[in-house]
């Protein structure tokens, strides 16, 4: 029962107490009253019986003594007196309206009879002695039957008395019965009521509302303090404090609910920081091998209990090739091996769209995942305007199945920066393919000659190795080229290359020098090692049978130039001087290899 509900029926319950006992204490009051009004009335019925027996005996004082004494005042102040006395009637209409019953006045009655009866002999008894007769008057007023008829008057005055005096004493008796048990019903009246304020005081206000307030005020100043930890009381009476303790349950719910959205904003924001860090990393990398670095660092901080692994597509093999991977959260790696599988092996890189068997809706499990982890797994293919150049395959370690909503999307923004970044190594590394290979024979191209070099010299300086260069240039190109045209100049051009590029070690650089030029740089070659490898280059082209379009192209023959630091000279002349040896091998009758002169004794010997 509420609060109010309870208050309002102890409320009414009093104020209709209340009014009870004022009601009862009025009756009681009026019982008093009407217990006063009876002793009054029994005074005033006293008095005028008295008033009647004095007046009788009186008047029988003054007859006798009258009869007596022959003294003739006593006959007037019997006159006299018996003047100011009333009727018969007149006395009882006088006690009638005093209250006197019936019955009561017609006892009263009787004796005013006998009382006038004896007015009678008492006038006789004067009119006796006024005549001289005093035996007479004494026999009257002295005489026997005189005095039972005064007896007799005093009985029935006295029977009145006590016929009043139990009448009053009843009413008296009823009066007070009555008072007593009005107050005696007004006193436990105020008793309830007073027990009624104690149980509301002791119930609704300590139990019902003191208790409860103090324990949720203490609650209350521990929300405000933001402590949202604190249990709240379970009051499960519905009334106010209910309420009140509902009102400050959602409160609690509320804030701790604005907590966790509190939390999940900062580590939004925390993942977002991250992302745009790796964001940045990203676009600083220089290779893929760096790009792959930097996915390992920051992809367990993202999805922290995601591992996974990078794949790439190799072009080549049209494969999907492990390229990087990396633990959760529990040090654990993702499930089954990196073993390269075909495109088709994966649904996400079949659809194009992000893959993840373990939702609520049923899907097919991709076959490059282990079985174990199928339904814990998402795939995030990355692709770059159109075309599928990676993915990203991630495995849920807590649950059976993939990341939730939340961590999908920082998943998808992440597989967005890193297929961009991916991209956009891809391209550069094409550019940079494009600017530093020869796109005909595949060998590089002059743009990082003199850095190459440099590099070379600045090694082979350190170990005091020598380095070789060796020149090479097809003998008669323009002719043949011609004579069957360009085509075949271009077959010519591929196969020497193949060959040139066919005797170069794994140090070794071999770059097309221009036209049908090359060049080769041989680290830690001397002159000996590097003129028996140019003489087989020269004897691999010299035995090649060329066909364009089933026509021979004859004999291709080569001219080499050879030079070697330090030598045939410093660095900055390295080139030149194997050029000038290549000339000398053209002029000399081609199809042969020159060794550069040693300028260093020339011009000691000048």
């Amino acid at each position: 029962m509420r609060i109010a509900t309870i208050t309002n029926w102890a409320y009414g319950a009093t104020v209709c107490l209340t009014i009870a006992a004022g009601v009862t204490m009025v009756l009681a009051s009026n019982a008093d009253g009407v217990e006063r009004a009876a002793v009054h009335q029994r005074d005033l019925f006293d008095q005028l019986t008295f008033e009647v027996e004095n007046d009788l005996a009186e008047l029988t004082d003054q007859a006798r003594l009258a009869a007596v004494t022959d003294d003739p005042s006593h006959a007037i102040a019997y006159q006299r007196t018996l003047s100011t006395l009333g009727s018969v009637e007149h006395r009882i209409a006088k006690l009638k309206d005093a209250g006197a019953g019936r019955l009561e006045l017609r006892s009263l009655e009787e004796g005013l009879r006998w009382a006038k009866t004896l007015e009678d002999e008492q006038q006789a008894a004067i009119a006796a002695t006024r005549r001289g007769d005093d035996a007479t008057a004494r026999a009257i007023v002295f005489g026997p039957e005189y005095e039972r008829e005064v007896e007799r008057v005093r009985f029935l005055i006295g029977r009145f008395r006590y016929m009043l005096d139990q009448r009053s004493d009843d009413a008296i008796e009823r009066a007070s019965q009555a008072s007593q048990r009005l107050r005696s019903v007004s006193e436990v009246m105020v008793g309830i009521t007073a027990l009624l304020f104690l149980l509301v005081l002791g119930f609704i206000l300590k139990r019902r509302i003191l208790r409860p307030v103090m324990t949720l005020s203490d609650v209350v100043n521990r929300l405000a303090d933001q402590d949202y930890t604190v249990e709240t009381p379970s009051f499960s009476q519905v009334d106010e404090i209910g309420d009140m303790a509902q009102a400050i349950r959602i409160f609690r719910e509320n804030g701790l609910e604005r907590q966790r959205l509190e939390r999940e904003r900062d580590a939004d924001w925390a993942v977002r920081d991250l992302l745009a860090r790796m964001t940045q990393r990203l676009q600083g990398c220089e290779s893929v091998s760096d790009l792959f670095a930097v996915v390992r660092l920051f992809a367990p901080e993202i999805a922290p209990n995601l591992a996974g692994r990078l794949y790439t597509l190799d072009n080549r093999m049209k494969l999907m090739v492990c390229a990087a991977e990396w633990p959760g959260a529990q040090g654990r790696g993702p499930q089954g091996t990196d073993a390269a599988f075909g495109p088709d092996d994966c649904w996400a890189l079949r659809r194009g769209q992000v893959h993840a068997p373990g939702g609520e809706m049923v899907d097919v499990p991709c076959r490059h995942v282990a079985p174990p982890a199928a339904q814990a797994t998402i795939c995030v293919p990355l692709t770059a305007q159109g075309e599928t150049i990676g993915l990203l395959v991630l495995e849920n370690l807590e649950v059976d199945h993939g990341p939730d909503e939340s961590a999908s999307v920082y998943i998808e923004l992440m597989s967005e920066t890193v297929g961009l970044a991916l991209a956009n190594l891809n391209l550069r590394d094409a550019l940079h393919e494009k600017a530093l290979f020869d796109p005909l024979t595949g060998l590089r191209n002059r743009h990082e000659l003199d850095d190459t070099l440099r590099r070379l010299v600045a090694t082979a300086d350190a170990g005091g190795a020598p380095i070789a260069c060796l020149m090479m240039d097809i003998d008669h190109f323009k002719r043949l080229n011609d004579c069957f045209g360009h085509d075949a100049g271009d077959l010519v051009i591929r196969t020497v290359a193949a060959v040139f590029a066919g005797g170069a070690r794994e140090d070794d650089v071999a770059l097309r020098y221009g036209g049908e030029e090359f060049l080769m740089l041989m680290p830690g070659a001397d002159e000996a090692l590097a003129l028996e490898r140019a003489e087989r280059i020269r004897e691999r082209v010299s035995g090649l049978e060329l066909l364009h379009e089933g026509v021979p192209l004859g004999q291709i023959t080569v001219s080499l130039g050879l030079a070697v630091y330090p030598h045939h000279g410093p660095i900055p002349a390295l080139i030149t001087t194997a050029d000038a040896a290549l000339l000398r091998a053209k002029e000399g009758g081609r199809d042969r290899v020159v060794v550069a002169a040693q300028r260093r004794r020339d011009v000691a010997s000048g």
